[in-house]
Order: C-alpha cells, then sequence, then structure tokens
C-alpha cells in the first residue's frame, strides 16, 4: 500500500504506525533503543508513543524508564521537532504495590512536570490519560488536561483505556467549558477477535469494539491508537501461545485466512494484520519491537497491496454466511 499519512486534530500530518517505546530502556538496552529509533525516523516514521509507568512491573523497573531513555535519543539527535511525541499518565504506582496514582490535579501537574524533564523537552504533543480514574470528578481530571495544553506543555490531549461513554462525558465537558478535550483514543486492538466478556491478559486493558469504531467515524476530530495490535507475537511464533480470550472457533478461521493472504503476497503474517487495520483512515497501529530487524519486517506493512478479494476474506473467515 501507498504510505498514507494520518492527519491528527491539530492538522499535523503524521507516520500511519507509531512506534511504541514501552520496553526502550529497561528489555531493550540503550544502544539496540537508539538504533530503533534511528531506524522509525529514517524510514519516515514520526510517532513515538511511550508512558511515565514504563515499565514498573519489570524487576529492574521503576517506571520513567522509557521516557529518559526516549529523552536522551531526543537530546542526542536534536529530533524533538521531527516527531510526534506522547507520554501518559495516571497508571504509575504511587509506591511499589501500591494502586495506580489515578488523574487527580495534583497527580497530573506533578506527573506532567517529571514526564517533561525526563523526556527533555518543554512540552508533549499528545498527553493521554493512561486508565479511568473514577474517584476523581471527571470534571477535575478535565480542567487538569485543559490547563496544561493552555500552558504549553501539551499539544493535545488522548484517553487510554477508557470507556466510549466516558470519553464523551469528557468531551462534552470540555466543549461546554470552551476548553481543550480528548481528541486521541488509545485501546487495543488486532484483526483477531477476543471472547465477548471474556478477560484480558492485563488488567486496565480495554478492546476496541465496533461501537468505538463507529463513534471514531462520526467525530471528525478523533483519531483511535491501537495497541497490542500483534498479540506480542501470538501471530508468528511458537514460543508465545495464544492467549486465552481469543480462544473460540473464529480464530483458527481469521488465522488461516491470514496465512493464505500472507502466501499470496510473499508478506509476514504481522504484515498482513498490520495492512488490514491500516485500511482504517482513522485508526494507527502502534507497534511495540526489541530488534530492528522487528521493526524492518512491520515496515515492509507500508508495500503490503490488499486486493478486494483479500479484505472479503479476511473480513469474513469467521462468518457464517459467505460474502456476497
Amino acid at each position: 500500500m501507498a504510505l498514507v499519512q494520518r492527519v491528527l486534530a491539530d492538522g499535523r500530518q503524521v507516520s500511519p504506525l507509531c512506534l511504541g517505546a514501552m520496553w526502550l530502556g529497561t528489555r531493550v538496552d540503550e544502544t539496540i533503543s537508539f538504533a530503533i529509533l534511528d531506524r522509525f525516523t529514517e524510514a519516515g516514521g514520526t510517532l513515538i508513543d511511550t508512558a511515565d509507568n514504563y515499565a514498573y512491573w519489570l524487576d529492574n523497573g521503576a517506571g520513567g524508564e522509557s521516557e529518559a531513555v526516549v529523552g536522551r535519543w531526543l537530546a542526542s539527535r536534536r529530533a524533538r521537532d521531527r516527531v510526534v511525541l506522547g507520554t501518559k499518565v495516571g497508571a504509575l504506582p504511587a509506591a511499589r504495590g501500591s494502586g495506580p496514582e489515578g488523574l487527580s490535579p495534583q497527580v497530573i501537574r506533578s506527573a506532567l512536570e517529571d514526564s517533561l524533564r525526563r523526556l527533555r523537552t518543554d512540552h508533549v504533543d499528545v498527553y493521554w490519560a493512561h486508565i479511568e480514574d473514577r474517584a476523581t470528578p471527571l470534571a477535575d481530571t478535565v480542567g487538569a488536561l485543559a490547563d496544561a495544553v493552555d500552558a504549553g506543555k501539551a499539544r493535545m490531549l488522548g484517553a487510554s483505556n477508557h470507556a466510549t461513554w466516558a470519553v464523551e462525558r469528557a468531551r462534552t465537558l470540555a466543549r461546554a467549558d470552551g476548553r481543550a478535550g480528548y481528541s486521541n483514543l488509545q485501546l487495543r486492538y488486532s484483526y483477531l477477535q477476543p471472547r465477548v466478556h471474556a478477560p484480558l491478559p492485563r488488567h486496565g486493558h480495554l478492546h476496541a469494539t465496533e461501537e468505538t469504531l463507529d463513534y471514531v467515524r462520526s467525530e471528525p476530530d478523533l483519531t483511535l491508537w491501537t495497541y497490542n495490535c500483534l498479540l506480542a507475537g501470538a501471530y508468528v511464533r511458537a514460543d508465545k501461545p495464544m492467549q486465552e480470550a481469543y480462544e473460540h472457533p473464529g480464530t483458527a478461521a481469521r488465522l488461516a485466512a491470514l496465512r493464505e493472504t500472507a502466501d499470496e503476497l510473499g508478506a509476514t503474517v504481522n504484515q498482513v494484520v498490520l495492512a488490514w487495520l491500516l485500511r482504517t483512515p482513522k485508526l494507527i497501529p502502534i507497534i511495540g519491537i526489541s530488534t530492528v530487524a522487528q521493526l524492518d519486517e512491520l515496515l515492509g506493512a507500508h508495500d503490503v497491496e490488499l486486493t478486494e478479494d483479500h479484505v472479503k476474506r479476511l473480513d469474513f473467515a469467521d462468518s457464517c454466511e459467505p460474502p456476497d
């Protein structure tokens, strides 16, 4: 496919793939992290996604490692003006073993300053509410995030792992006050679909639904960013078993359609998954990788041309009714 750029709410054209930086600085050392960031931007990538809590849950993690290595790379390469940078707030534990900090105004203000310091920048392009915080009045969260935009420390706002109704309620509050609101959503989504109501592997993950996709299509200023697009390697790696939520009859049919399509196109299964996702104009897949070779494979999704017949095969693989 041609490299079709996305347009964000502020009018900026950006790359159709986003580099997820979760493992940079922990599982991926600084040398390889820099090489990945170099290759991504050299290939035309402009979107980088991180969070203040990456990756506190690892034995060598405390949170902030990903932001710090991205910040050192930005400074070393003088690349800040060439990337659209997003980070998140709310999911970092207040202390080891405690619950998440949440989205109170005090947390948002303090966490943003810490993130900017680690990222070595005076602003982020997208500041994400990482999880819902229903213990904090929504108006307080909406106001504190809008304050970050007013202060020039964030350009746009996003909601990650939020219910659709909660996003719409927050957007309504912001509009009523004439303030910046959420213009980006981040949810889990891939070609394979989990069972309805099945628990997802990670607590706090929320999966995009047809209702979500319809909502994004109906709102001109909304963009959907999707994570776990490749199911942590389960599409192609024998050492990565399929997650339990995807163990249902439709999965086998969809996997067979993926493999048949990949064989016909001389592509990898991962590339076909990304090509299928990239057909949705307002959707940005976030790719998490740990080597330059993995990145090169996924960048190859731009060259995968899905025909109408391929799309029908993929879309209706688990349907009882054949396509017309």
